[in-house]
């Protein structure tokens, strides 16, 4: 339900701020009186992640506020769990001497990352990107071993798309649905595609912003009502996954609009979406002040469940949101949650594809959810990611460079008992988008 930010490291996205003036860099020797910034930085980058440098010493304010020591030590410890060490810093590349890119080997694989160093007079980052890992002789077999060893249950389809049919190339429990989080906003723009096509909508309809919800990155703090086009909600609710956006779009759409979308995209089992909630909805029933609705909820079947919703139409609202659900562990998330299966996504990003739209697939494309790097051998790479406390999901539809073929990769990771690594698991996807770009 959270916005997922897209990088291996969770929240590292690129950061900018002016540096507090209280921390100095280490002095510099000699050798490296000519060093930029970025240089320089970069070559403590391996320090950095194997905790021999202080964190407060390298990192700007704006990126400690986005990104606490403890969670950056979490993050980091999942990536050295998984490959190892940090070893060496190669192949730094800056135009500017602040921004730029570096290979980062590790004991057991080699990463991507983008790092901004900011300016004088300390010069500590404020930005730090890790875009993807490649592994030596990396394999399907040895990727799908990695993922089976997650604790929880996890699945996923690595697929040819081509036309109407699927022809997997790599799965695991492909079959099985999972809590994926906002993945389910795929399913409003498949049915905002759809009537904008037959004619009953234009992208460049203008609409009131009219639903608000928490972790929106795009609307956050925006009037209520504020005049928007449908093009807009649809980018800021797949790009940055904005959840305003998507609550906006889902009562303006209808949730029986969007059920019927989602059963003709072949969703599995599609009980489980009905009736289709929105985030607030889903954030109120999982929190403490409506246990009760929650009970019941969970216990009914579609028609009850719809009936409960649309009775208390009036309490399931923002303000009575507890918040509960951003700080805890995972709650109910396989009663209160979106599921689908990769079966389930590929099929439904066969859908968003027919639809021929030209500004869905842009939407999709905005934000490609691994970076430059990962994108390379593609000619297009659209994505959409859901995450909330115990519950990961990525999902990428790509056009292959090398002979014009559409592919699928998609995963999710559920875990009831614990948050799950981000860090651990968009790396494994990273290595099934690098393997079918092969």
């Amino acid at each position: 339900m959270k916005t997922m930010m897209l990088v291996l490291l969770a929240s590292m996205t690129v950061l900018h701020g002016s540096p507090a003036l209280a921390h100095q860099p280490p002095a510099a020797n000699a050798s490296s009186q000519n060093a930029t910034a970025f240089d320089r930085r970069a070559a403590e980058l391996v320090d950095v992640i194997n905790g021999n440098m202080a964190f407060d010493a390298y990192f700007a304010p704006t990126f400690q506020a986005a990104v606490p020591e403890a969670r950056f030590k979490t993050m980091t410890a999942g990536i050295v769990a998984q490959y190892g060490r940090a070893v060496a810093a190669e192949s730094a590349h800056s135009a500017d001497g602040h921004s730029g890119t570096l290979k980062l080997r590790f004991e057991k694989g080699v990463a991507t990352v983008l790092l901004d160093a900011g300016g004088a007079p300390d010069e500590r980052v404020t930005g730090l990107r890790i875009t993807g890992f490649t592994v030596a002789d990396d394999s399907f077999a040895r990727v799908s071993g990695e993922i089976a060893a997650l604790p929880g249950t996890a699945g996923f389809l690595v697929a040819e798309v081509d036309g109407d049919s699927v022809r997997p190339i790599a799965a695991a429990h492909a079959d099985r649905q999972f809590a994926v989080g906002s993945t389910f906003k795929l399913y409003v723009l498949d049915e905002l595609a759809a009537e904008i096509a037959a004619g009953k909508r234009r992208w460049s309809d203008v609409v009131p912003l009219s639903h608000l919800s928490f972790s929106s990155a795009a609307t956050a703090n925006w009037p209520k009502d504020t005049p928007v086009t449908l093009q807009t909600l649809a980018n800021w609710m797949i790009s940055v996954s904005d959840n305003g956006a998507a609550d906006t779009l889902i009562h303006l759409l209808g949730r029986d609009a969007i059920e019927a979308r989602m059963r003709a995209a072949g969703n599995s089992d599609p009980s489980r979406n009905t009736p289709f909630l929105t985030t607030v909805e889903a954030f109120a029933l999982k929190g403490n002040n409506f246990t009760d609705l929650r009970g019941k909820f969970t216990a009914g079947d579609d028609a009850a469940q719809r009936k409960l919703i649309d009775g208390n139409a009036d309490k399931l609202i923002l303000g009575n949101v507890d918040g509960v659900s951003f700080t805890a562990g995972p709650r109910f998330i396989d009663s209160l949650e979106w599921f689908a299966s990769p079966d389930d996504i590929a099929r439904l990003m066969i859908d968003l594809r027919r639809r021929g739209s030209e500004q869905a697939m842009a939407a999709l494309a905005i934000n490609n959810g691994l970076g430059p790097v990962a994108a390379e051998p593609w000619s297009y790479l659209g994505y959409k990611g859901g995450s909330e406390n115990g519950v990961l999901s990525m999902s990428l539809l790509g056009q292959r460079k090398a002979d014009g073929k559409w592919f699928v990769v998609t995963a999710s990771w559920n875990n009831a008992d614990a948050n799950v690594d981000t860090a651990v698991f968009s790396g494994l996807v990273a290595r099934l988008l690098a393997l079918a770009a092969k």
